[in-house]
């Protein structure tokens, strides 16, 4: 896609994500046009909010009515699929406190009810937490039902349900650095009475605390990034994040969380992004970054890579190893480190470490 192409993207992207502004063209889109825009929008997951963007535009700026009825299926499909997400997402939270279970809804639809159409957020699974060292006792529940349970790397199991894909975790937040762990497990405990709820189909659900919540989504963008990439889709649930919870969260406690945790200075990195190329007003973000930082590298690796990776054209064809799905994963993880070691060094180092662990060393046994 050429820069002119990438910028009318981003203005869509942005009116989408906040309902305003205006599209400024200097000539017309043509039909090759508006299939790269779908396409790109598409492997970033976030044809849902460009086509939100539709009611924004002039109706001569529209895309050609054959891409606008194959973009309002495909959306309609985004829309059933979260309705039936919620349905399995109440039933499964229902199921699991009635066993004694304590689940937290991590990330996914809890970040949906942040956006102006909820239910035009691409998402592809649910993810639960469980306190009180629930994750043994869920795992033996699902097992129960003769699931197809896989325990995966990350100290995570998934499975389907009722055509829904499902994620357990150990681990509250992406957080390789071992050392860190005592650490979390205390915030853990010392934002417990903050927890929030989620009114779902009627039902309320729990979520993190704000400040939690703020810092677990981005520390799963930059796991995501040391790994293999991640879309902009992920960097939008940021954006809107912090839109919302702006005003009820303590700036300095979250600073001090990104601090001690080694990833402030790469937060500085994507709270660059969020302003600049998804419009999130300054005032929005818990502190300010430093004006001297560069971060057009950074976006240019997510624009480049996709969701989670697996549309990245630079490495097309290239071999497929133990190491990863994504093609030339060895490779991919060394330029990944040599990026991100200056701004996260720990987390640079030992995400792939703990990861390898996980996935050959440290999977349940049954």
């Amino acid at each position: 896609m050429d820069n002119r192409l990438k910028d009318i993207f981003f203005q869509l992207l942005r009116i989408g994500l906040w309902g305003k502004e205006s599209l400024v063209l200097e000539s017309p889109l043509s039909e090759t046009d508006w299939q790269q825009i779908r396409s790109y929008a598409i492997s970033h997951t976030v044809d849902g909010l460009i086509y939100d963007s539709f009611s924004y535009l002039q109706d001569n700026q529209l895309p050609p009515q054959s891409i606008r009825i194959k973009w309002t299926v495909r959306v309609d499909q985004i829309e059933r699929h979260n309705k039936k997400m919620n349905e399995v997402l109440v039933a499964q939270y229902t199921s699991f406190i009635k066993q004694g279970l304590q689940p937290i809804l991590q990330k996914g639809q809890g970040i949906a009810a942040c956006y102006k159409v909820p239910l035009h957020r691409v998402s592809g699974d649910i993810d639960w937490y469980f306190e009180k060292n629930g994750y043994a006792k869920a795992r033996a529940i699902v097992q129960e039902k003769k699931l197809n349970v896989r325990d995966t790397a990350g100290f995570s199991l998934d499975y389907d349900w009722n055509g829904i894909h499902i994620e357990h975790h150990k681990k509250l937040f992406d957080i390789g650095n071992p050392f860190k762990y005592n650490y979390l497990q205390k915030l853990q405990e010392k934002y417990r009475h903050r927890q929030q709820e989620l009114i779902i189909n009627g039902v309320p659900i729990k979520l993190l605390a704000h400040e939690l919540q703020v810092f677990q989504v981005n520390a799963h963008i930059l796991k995501h990034l040391i790994f293999f990439g991640i879309g902009l889709r992920q960097i939008c649930d940021s954006a809107r994040l912090y839109q919302t919870v702006a005003s009820q969260i303590n700036t300095e406690e979250l600073k001090k969380i990104y601090k001690d945790t080694g990833i402030l200075k790469w937060t500085h990195l994507l709270h660059i992004i969020l302003v600049k190329y998804l419009g999130l007003e300054k005032k929005m973000l818990p502190f300010p970054y430093p004006e001297h930082l560069d971060a057009d590298w950074m976006m240019e690796e997510i624009w480049q890579s996709g969701n989670f990776g697996f549309h990245d054209k630079r490495f097309e064809g290239g071999a497929i190893t133990p190491v990863s799905l994504q093609p030339d994963g060895t490779y991919r993880l060394w330029a990944s480190f040599k990026m991100y070691f200056k701004y996260a060094p720990l987390e640079a180092f030992f995400y792939p470490v703990m990861q390898a662990y996980s996935r050959f060393l440290g999977k349940d046994k049954d």
